[in-house]
């Protein structure tokens, strides 16, 4: 009971809350090194996106599946591809103008591995 709500309280609030600080942190690092043209809402995706994909796994193996934790499924499995898929468009052309176009370019192709592995593994695991 009590090892539900520590488990809880940290995947819930403290993962994302922290997922934020770094959020905000590359930003601000964007802003300073003076970046043109920001991928700052690409960047945001891909944080909601992989913690996401952390909560779900993460919920899956120490805590009781919700709702909650398949609306985050559904997510992952029919929106996240749609959405990378938009951010690969976008960035082809961008990845050359900074490391984080770079990365945000390559952390979105890398979905289309990650999450199936992710999935197949969660199915094997259960």
């Amino acid at each position: 009971m009590i090892f539900g709500i520590i488990a809880g309280f940290i995947i819930y609030l403290f993962l994302p809350i922290i997922g934020l600080i770094c959020f905000f942190k590359i930003k601000n690092k964007m802003i300073v090194e003076g970046i043109k043209n920001q991928p700052i809402l690409e960047i945001f995706v891909h944080f909601v996106t992989y913690g996401g994909l952390l909560l779900v796994v993460l919920t899956s193996l120490f805590l009781k599946w919700s709702v909650l934790a398949s609306l985050g499924t559904f997510y992952l499995i029919i929106g996240a591809p749609i959405i990378m898929g938009i951010v690969i468009y976008k960035q082809a052309k961008n990845k050359e103008l900074s490391k984080y176009h770079y990365w945000t370019y390559n952390l979105s192709v890398l979905y289309f591995l990650t999450a199936p592995l992710t999935f197949l593994g969660l199915f094997l695991l259960d």
